[in-house]
This record gives C-alpha cells, structure tokens and sequence, in this order.
C-alpha cells in the first residue's frame, strides 16, 4: 500500500477565513450609503476596475480616483480609505484554531488571498497575521489572482512542498475546486464548527482533541 504523505502545512484564506472580506458588496452598499454615492455609477466602476487593483497594476489611491473621485466630492481620499480599511474584523476563534493547528502539528502556515496591496498590509499588521503566517501570497504582489492556478503553483513553490502535503481553507468553493485540481486537499470553509470537525478527519491526534 502507498503511504500517504504528512501534512506539512496549511493554506488559508484571509477574508472569509480568518478576517471579513476587506471590499465586498455589503462593505461598498455601507460606504455607498455612508458617503451618498450613486449605487449603480459605483458598482459600475468597482467591476471595470478592482480586478486590475488586485492583481497589483493599480494602487488604491488610483482605484479611488477611477470609482469615487473621478468628480469632486465633500469628502476626502484619506476618510473613504479609513471607512475602507475599518470594514475588517477578525475571526477570533478560526484565527487561535491555526495557531493551535501550527504549535500542535508544526505546520508552516500560508495566505494564499485575493487583495490590493494596500488593504492586505493594513490586514496582517492590524491583526498581526505575520505572527503565525509563515508567508503571504497576495494577488496584489504575485500579479495574478484565484481562480488562476499559478498563484496555487506559486504559494507551492514558496513552500517547497508537493500538493498532496497541503490542507487548504476557503469560503468559496469554486476556488477550493481549482486547488484540487493541483493535488491539493482542500476545505471549503462555511463555519468554524464545521471547519474544526474536518479537520478532524484529515490531521492526526485531532480525535483527541476539543476545539
């Protein structure tokens, strides 16, 4: 019988994992409604444009003057910024589960995530995510984005790991089936429960364990 590789380390997700999502729809429906902008003008220009922030060939300030303050507005760059980065919060409990996860299992731990450069930075400081993330492989540095394989192929490469020695967490399941597709084992992350309780299944000594 073919013995089966340890698990060596772990992908994880930021927002939706670990953290809220940093800019999504019900974050830009708060600032929309926060800053009175027009609803559909702003979306509109969110979908032409956030793609190309997050893959790094904008800046944030260049996002915002392409989205909000292409006409003159009562607010300024620095207070949307600020009602942007504030939409963060973490996940306490899923954020001490891969803590726990890297003491117990001696696991190297790595972000694999979708995120301007600017947002991911004020991110893991704020939260202090580089205190347990062994490495970050954002799409605003690497210059591609989930669904794109490379920046699975990238984060392995980083890792100097095979795919079959790789758990990965995400909350969209789209992007756990492309990383599946490489090898990797993946979770699609719903609760915090339901995560703990898979985990089970996959890491040893987990049965002996509470989360």
């Amino acid at each position: 019988m073919k013995k089966k590789k340890q698990i060596t380390t772990l992908f994880t997700d930021i927002g939706g994992v670990l953290l809220t999502n940093g800019w999504d729809r019900q974050s830009r429906k708060k600032a929309i409604d926060f800053f009175k902008l027009n609803e559909e003008e702003t979306e509109e220009r969110h979908h032409l444009t956030f793609d190309t922030y997050e893959v790094g060939k904008l800046s944030l300030d260049e996002y915002l003057e392409r989205v909000v303050f292409y006409q003159k507005r009562n607010f300024t760059k620095a207070q949307f910024r600020k009602f942007m980065f504030d939409q963060s919060e973490p996940f306490p409990d899923m954020i001490e589960l891969i803590k726990r996860l890297k003491k117990e299992f001696h696991l190297k731990i790595a972000v694999v995530s979708n995120e301007g450069v600017e947002l991911n930075n004020y991110r893991i400081k704020t939260f202090r995510l580089n205190q347990f993330v062994d490495f970050f492989i954002c799409s605003g540095f690497v210059h591609f984005r989930k669904p794109d394989k490379d920046i699975y192929k990238i984060a392995l490469s980083t890792a100097q790991v095979h795919a079959s020695q790789v758990i990965y967490l995400e909350d969209r399941s789209m992007f756990v089936q492309v990383a599946e597709s490489l090898g990797i084992q993946g979770i699609h992350h719903i609760d915090y429960q339901s995560t703990a309780r898979l985990l089970h299944n996959i890491l040893p000594k987990y049965n002996r364990r509470q989360f």
